[in-house]
């Protein structure tokens, strides 16, 4: 559970990047939440919202000079579920936590997309949008990675002021890449994609299920790097952007349920009618 020292400030490695000619693009984020323990919720759930802002410590961090992608908790039947709505836009909604990577540690949560970024390519820094990111940070030991790659990441904290992750794991919901594609950010190796769905689902009203094991796509996604460490758990986003490709997109959250070994108990989430989807 986040304390008050969970600030979430919004600055970013594409940013950075971009300042210095370097393949560098995630959010960067200040985690100084405690560790979930067996009687706390990891994540507050969006169906605990009071209004439509989502509930703390939920935190909206985007870029300098981007229009905001909107987040908002909306009522879609008998569910409470979180709206994101990307328009020439960028934004995360970013929930600290520190849970540990181990082989119980699992991430459910059921999504809809309604409207894809048009032109957005996985593949290419000018197509790197989508309507719907789902980003598991992990604080993997710096000392663990190559020279450029500590040099990059020591640069991007000093320069923002932030404990930038290390490591950043995103299931993706895409339009053209096929479901079971593992791809690296076209900004940085910092950012791995595991694409869960592609194009269109068959029933476009109904809300797909999903549920991973994360130390199995972690090994899958960041393996070549990472040996035996086994790094924490230190935050989810919920992302979606449409800046690079001036286009627009529509998708759809329930409550997101993250469970490891110290978390017996995760918070009681709603969630709406679903088809089965792709599984650990």
């Amino acid at each position: 559970m986040a304390t008050k020292y969970s600030t979430i400030i919004p600055t970013a490695f594409r940013w950075i990047g971009a300042m210095l000619a370097a393949p560098i693009a995630a959010a960067a984020l200040w985690l100084a939440a405690p560790a979930a323990h067996a009687e706390e919720a990891a994540l507050t759930p969006f169906s605990a919202a009071r209004g439509a802002q989502a509930p703390q410590p939920w935190r909206f961090t985007s870029l300098p000079n981007k229009a905001p992608t909107r987040f908002e908790v909306v009522q879609q039947g008998a569910q409470k579920v979180l709206k994101v709505e990307a328009d020439q836009s960028y934004g995360n909604l970013v929930h600290a936590t520190r849970v540990p990577l181990n082989p119980s540690t699992t991430l459910a949560w059921r999504w809809r997309v309604d409207t894809f970024v048009e032109d957005a390519n996985l593949r290419t820094r000018a197509g790197d949008d989508g309507a719907a990111k789902l980003c598991v940070f992990f604080d993997f030991p710096a000392d663990h990675l190559s020279f450029g790659e500590r040099t990059r990441l020591a640069l991007a904290r000093r320069t923002t002021g932030e404990e930038v992750p290390s490591e950043a794991l995103c299931y993706v919901w895409d339009k053209k890449e096929a479901a079971g594609s593992t791809l690296v950010n076209a900004f940085t190796q910092r950012m791995r994609m595991v694409v869960l769905e592609s194009g269109a689902a068959a029933n476009p009203a109904v809300f797909v299920s999903e549920r991973r094991n994360l130390l199995a796509d972690y090994k899958r996604a960041f393996g070549d790097e990472a040996g035996d460490t086994l790094p924490d758990v230190v935050a989810i986003a919920v992302s979606a952007d449409a800046d690079n490709t001036q286009g627009r997109g529509l998708a759809y959250f329930s409550d997101i349920d993250l469970r490891g070994i110290a978390t017996t108990r995760s918070a009681r989430v709603q969630l709406p009618p679903t088809r089965a989807g792709t599984g650990e």
